[in-house]
Order: structure tokens, then C-alpha cells, then sequence
């Protein structure tokens, strides 16, 4: 039996052996109170729940890595865990109490019982640190992707591991970015990028449902809800579009692309039968749809926003204005990320302004380049790359170690502006591992790729031979390039690459390699 926990939670039952799987169910929500699974999870927090032999985590996210659930665990289960090149995560279960912590590399058995077990997929590029996990229960399999953008290599291999086809494989359909909705786009501007970035994880994930083709897909993961009066506005169903789709609208674009798959999206308590594959409805949600219309999505999240009001204020109260001295905390911390890799420094090249809001506040101007990092106190008078505002008290958590830039990231908490408008996902590495050895990984990554392997690419009536793999993550070109508009994209992250010079037309990265038809007959 699989049980849908709310969010990515599951819970797998077999012969012999209970298992959750990146449980989310505290109250307080994630990510500085501003992230909260939607519908509300909380009928399902039961003792009998539980009572489980083992908890796996695919990765550090804090709507993954529920730290006050694992710490009431009783001490002897065990906390499955994928191997990383950072070991935060083992650092933060250790931190709350956690002594039986098993950390698996990639594909790992670890067993359930003599014949089940678990294993973990983590993405080929560790400039993420994501992970799927797959379990063997019985004669059935479950694929649960999570957050993790697994190619399909990697999940073809995940049917050999088991013996044949996939029985039940959850795909993550929502977007979890802070880009485009905390950027200061018009309105029509930021519907536009966030179609752009919600169609092409569809399409990503359709891709590779389509040529997986599970027994059966549930697709999950989302969207968090936002229940601070502040963050309110941002929540899935209030108004069209957005990154932030919900289950019903993603199981709708799967049955249209692939109409003869199999599937159905699990609200929490939710039941797969893993014999026959039948879904086993919770009586608690006789009275609830996601498709019941906004007036009604309005109201459910404002009850579930009165409910949660103490966990919101706890998150302010726990991050409070900050005391005298901020500036030089934020700028002895900033300088110190540029002692973890120069590799990183010189592809980032940017000044990146803080607007800090609040008491102890300034503008702030970090200089970031091969050289190190430069902080400047009194900053705001040149120009800027990227500019965030934040009011203090949440900056404070980051510099003190309260909190992690990834947090602080995915709280939403911050508006952004970029100049000019392109990505740079070293930029973000930096912040979200601030950690050598992560950064040292992603290094070594980049450097072992053969940048003249090619994959053809069709470009109106010409074939065209570009790079086999993306220069931004690794991703096979032959599996996620597509050509819109005489433009290549990669639908792993959405990056576009000129077919005339190979340059990146949206983000700052290395460009492809792109060689013409005449290209073939010479290689022959």
C-alpha cells in the first residue's frame, strides 16, 4: 500500500516492513514559516502513522527534512539518506538527536526486508542536491522522484534494477522558485516567464513519463500554499497561471499528452493498492475539490490561515529585528563566501546590492569576482547586477547561522531585479551550498564533460549538431533539447541556447558547441 502523506510524503507498506518517505507533516510549515503543504496534512499525523521501521529523505529542503518530526521518532529508527558531496544533512540530524543515520550513494540497496528494499537516484550534476528514491516492494515498484530532475537513462535503469516496468512513479509537476514572483516584473512580464518556466517542466516530465511509461503516475509535491498575510497573494488557484500548478491541473496535462496513461492524483491519506493498482479515497475530502472554483479555493485558505496564524507568527518571533552591528555581521559573512572557490567567483563576475530594510538596514553592495568578495557599506551609488530587498530581520538569520541562504531563498521573503535580466546559476550555487566541498563537486563536474560530443538537432529542413550535454547541469541534449523558434532549449532548467553562435540567450553559461550539417560528413 502507498499512502499520500500530503506534499511529496509517502508512506509504503509491504510485507514486513513500513517506510516513510520525505514526510512533511509538522505544523509550522518550512522555509520561515511562509511554505505550508497544500490541502491541509494534519488529519493524517496520527501515532499509528508513525510507527514505522525506517524514514528515508531525499534531500536537506526543509519540506522534505521535517526536523521536528524526526526528532520525536524514537531513537532506533533508522534516517535513510543519500550521499552528498556537503554534509548537511547529516549535520542537521545529528543536530536534533539523530544517531542512526544511514547514508547511501547512488543505487545503494539498502534492505526492507530479505527481498525489499530501497535505493537512491540522485541527479547527475551536484550543483543540485536532489535525489529520487526506488523501492522494490514485492513483486511491485515505486519511483518516487521528488524534487529531483532524473534523466532518462537514470530511470530506465531504475526499471532494469526492478525487473521490468515501473508499477507506480510520482512525478513533481510544481515549481518551487522564486523567479519569476518575487522579481519586479509587470504583471504581463512575469505571467509570460512563469508560462514559460510551468509549460516546460510539464513538458519535461511528460517527456519522461511518455517514454517510461509506469503502470501508473501520481503526480504530487505541491503546490505549497502561502499563509502569511504577506505571501497570501502568491498561492496556487487565485488566479490563472503561475509556476505554482496544482495536483488536479497536472494530472489534466498528462491525461491530454498521454491519454492512455494511468494515473490519479492522491490528496493526504489517499491509498494506492499496490496489487491492482486501485486508489483507495480518504472520507475526509467527500467535501473538497481542486477544481471547486476561486471563490471557494479563497476561503478554504483563509480557514487553513486562521488555523496556522500562531506557526506564522512563531517563524516572526523566532526572526526578530535585528540587534546593532548587522552591517558588519552581513559583510564579514559575504566576504567569507568568497574564500570557498575561485572557480565559482570567476564565473559569477557580478555586483550583487542588498536593500536592507528595517533597523541596523543600509544598501550594501557585494563585489563578487575572481579576485574574492568586496563588501561595500555604503553602497547603491553604481551599477548593480542584481538587487535584492529584504527587510533585516530575515538577512540576520542568514549571517548568524540561524538560518541558510536556501531557506531564506525559498521563503519568498525578498524581491529581486536583475541588469540585465539573465540567470546565473553559479551565483545561486554559492549562496545555497556555501560549502567548499559542494563547490569543489560542481567543479569537477563541469571539468569532466567532453564539450565536442554532439547530438543532431532538426532546425526547420536542417540538421544541425550541437553539444550532446547541456554546460549548465550535464543534461543529455539528445533527451531534453527541443527547438522553439529556431531556438535550442534544454527543458532540464529551461535554458536557451543560440543555433547560430551556441551562446546562452537567458542565463549566464557557457555556450554550446554548433556545427552544421557538412560537420557529419566530415566526422565519417
Amino acid at each position: 500500500m502507498v499512502t499520500a502523506l500530503g506534499h511529496a510524503g509517502l508512506r509504503i507498506d509491504g510485507e514486513g516492513f513500513r517506510l516513510l518517505a520525505d514526510p512533511w507533516l509538522s505544523p509550522g510549515g518550512a522555509f520561515l514559516g511562509s511554505w505550508f503543504p497544500f490541502p491541509d496534512n494534519s488529519h493524517v499525523l496520527t501515532p499509528e502513522l508513525l510507527d514505522v521501521d525506517a524514514v528515508v529523505v531525499s534531500h536537506e529542503h526543509l519540506d522534505h527534512l521535517d526536523l521536528d518530526l524526526l526528532a520525536a521518532l524514537p531513537p532506533e529508527i533508522p534516517i535513510v539518506i543519500p550521499r552528498y558531496p556537503s554534509t548537511i544533512m547529516q549535520r542537521r540530524l545529528r543536530a536534533i538527536g539523530r544517531q542512526r543515520i544511514i547514508v547511501l550513494e547512488a543505487w545503494q540497496r539498502y534492505p526492507l526486508t530479505e527481498t525489499d528494499w530501497l535505493t537512491v537516484i540522485p541527479e547527475q550534476c551536484p550543483m543540485s542536491h536532489d535525489s529520487a528514491v526506488l523501492v522494490k516492494v514485492g513483486d511491485r515498484s515505486v519511483l518516487h522522484t521528488n524534487d529531483a530532475r532524473i534523466s532518462l537513462s537514470q530511470a530506465r535503469r531504475a526499471s532494469t534494477e526492478v525487473g521490468g516496468r515501473l508499477d507506480v512513479m510520482g512525478v513533481q509537476m510544481s515549481g518551487a522558485s522564486w523567479h519569476p514572483v518575487r522579481y519586479e516584473y509587470d504583471e504581463v512580464e512575469r505571467e509570460r516567464i512563469a508560462t514559460i518556466k510551468r509549460v516546460g517542466k510539464f513538458k519535461a516530465v511528460t517527456r519522461l513519463v511518455r517514454q517510461i511509461e509506469p503502470r501508473f503516475v501520481m503526480p504530487y509535491a505541491g503546490p505549497p500554499c502561502f499563509l502569511d498575510d504577506d505571501l497570501f497573494e502568491l498561492n496556487s488557484g487565485l488566479r490563472p497561471g503561475g509556476i505554482f500548478p496544482d495536483q488536479g491541473e497536472a494530472l489534466a496535462w498528462l491525461g491530454d499528452r498521454i491519454p492512455s496513461q494511468a494515473g490519479a492524483y492522491l490528496l493526504p491519506g489517499d491509498r494506492i493498492r499496490l496489487s491492482d493498482l486501485s486508489v483507495v479515497r480518504d472520507p475526509h475530502w467527500a467535501d473538497f475539490g481542486l477544481d471547486s472554483g476561486v471563490q471557494e479555493r479563497r476561503s478554504y485558505l483563509e480557514a487553513y490561515a486562521a488555523r496556522r496564524r500562531r506557526a506564522v507568527e512563531a517563524a516572526w518571533a523566532a526572526n526578530p529585528e535585528p540587534r546593532p552591528g548587522l552591517a558588519e555581521r552581513f559583510k564579514a559573512h559575504f566576504e567569507s563566501l568568497g574564500t570557498l572557490s575561485e572557480y565559482f567567483l570567476a564565473r559569477i563576475g557580478m555586483t550583487v546590492r542588498f536593500v536592507v530594510e528595517g533597523p541596523y538596514g543600509g544598501v550594501w553592495d557585494a563585489h563578487i569576482g575572481p579576485g574574492g568578495v568586496t563588501v561595500e557599506l555604503n553602497g547603491g551609488s553604481g551599477h548593480a547586477d542584481y538587487c535584492l530587498t529584504m527587510e533585516g530581520r530575515w538577512l540576520d538569520g542568514v549571517v548568524t547561522g540561524r538560518t541558510r541562504w536556501e531557506e531564506l531563498l525559498l521563503s519568498l521573503r525578498f524581491t529581486a531585479v536583475r541588469d540585465p535580466d539573465r540567470y546565473n546559476d553559479y551565483l545561486v550555487g554559492l549562496l545555497k551550498h556555501a560549502d567548499r566541498a559542494a563547490l569543489r563537486a560542481v567543479e569537477a563536474f563541469e571539468a569532466a564533460r567532453d564539450p565536442e560530443e554532439t547530438t543532431a538537432v532538426t532546425v526547420g529542413s536542417e540538421r544541425v549538431y550541437v553539444s550532446r550535454y547541456c554546460p549548465h547541469a550535464g543534461e543529455d541534449l539528445a533527451e531534453t533539447g527541443v527547438v522553439v523558434n529556431g531556438v535550442l532549449r534544454c527543458l532540464g532548467h529551461n535554458f536557451e541556447f543560440d543555433l547560430t553562435t551556441g551562446a546562452c540567450l537567458n542565463a549566464r553559461c557557457d555556450p554550446i558547441v554548433v556545427k552544421d550539417a557538412t560537420y557529419a560528413d566530415e566526422a565519417v
